[in-house]
């Protein structure tokens, strides 16, 4: 979203709960009035009623004690509704943690809740769980009241609004996330289509031509550990055809005979040397 294009009232609502914030972590509010102010900051920027969408203290029944989220975001008012949103609230002037995540996603995992926001007021972190033996919890997005663009904050606000919650803009933010995530990349990039246009333009600006393989440890070699996994986990199912019939023409060519040359397979319209 570009500065200009965000709204006059939205940018003035993002002002004021940055002013608000300030203040609360100039004067070292309590949890208390960190949540408070986190309310406020729910009404005016992102729509909700703090009546009807924003369920306090929410009971969540796992296997030990029950425990209580500080908000659960519900589309529904009724009691019982399913929560869209698990939201794990921590004092202003305490730095998110990794204890805090696993926190909240214990919450949201017993009451089967795919999204959880958590912040401190000034930070904001938007995840998704993926259920599964076991659950993974996924950063989406991150951001900061304070020094964040405002451009970018309406944004991020906007993407968990009221109305953009109700239109399934999450779960379209899902969709495009696993799609783009390092193994569907990988997938993509190494199918048998995209490797052998790889190959060719290669052959075109440099005159060479290198077998598939060559091209797959050059990749690896542009990517970084995490993604290296993901690529020693995945199956390549395209094959070098003119390597498969060069070894199929070697097992039946004659002994006495010199073999002959093989002519291109013609997969990628390249000519041999």
């Amino acid at each position: 979203m570009a500065r200009s294009s965000v709204d006059p009232e939205l940018r003035s609502a993002l002002r004021k709960a940055r002013k608000m914030i300030q203040e609360a972590e100039k004067a070292d509010c309590n949890e208390a009035e960190t949540r408070r102010r986190i309310e406020r900051i729910f009404e005016d920027i992102m729509g909700y009623s703090a009546f009807d969408h924003l369920s306090r203290e929410r009971a969540v029944r796992g296997a030990g004690e029950t425990e209580h989220v500080d908000f659960a975001i519900q589309l529904d008012s009724k009691n019982g509704a399913v929560p869209v949103i698990m939201v794990e609230i921590k004092r202003v002037t305490v730095d998110l943690a990794p204890k805090h995540l696993r926190q909240v996603s214990s919450y949201a995992i017993n009451a089967g809740c795919e999204w959880i926001l958590l912040t401190n007021s000034k930070e904001w972190r938007l995840y998704h769980i993926t259920f599964g033996q076991p659950p993974v919890t996924k950063q989406i997005y991150s951001w900061n009241l304070l020094t964040d663009d405002l451009s970018e904050l309406a944004d991020r606000f906007t993407l968990i609004s009221f109305k953009s919650v109700k239109k399934g803009t999450l779960e379209e933010l899902w969709q495009k996330t696993n799609v783009l995530r390092p193994k569907s990349m990988l997938q993509a990039i190494l199918s048998e289509d995209t490797m052998r246009t790889l190959r060719r333009e290669l052959r075109k600006s440099t005159g060479v031509l290198v077998p598939l393989e060559d091209i797959v440890s050059a990749i690896r070699r542009l990517l970084n550990e995490a993604a290296i996994s993901e690529l020693d986990g995945l199956r390549l199912t395209w094959t070098d055809k003119k390597k498969t019939r060069k070894k199929r023409a070697t097992k039946t060519a004659p002994v006495e005979e010199k073999p002959t040359a093989l002519p291109d397979d013609g997969d990628d319209g390249e000519q041999s040397n």
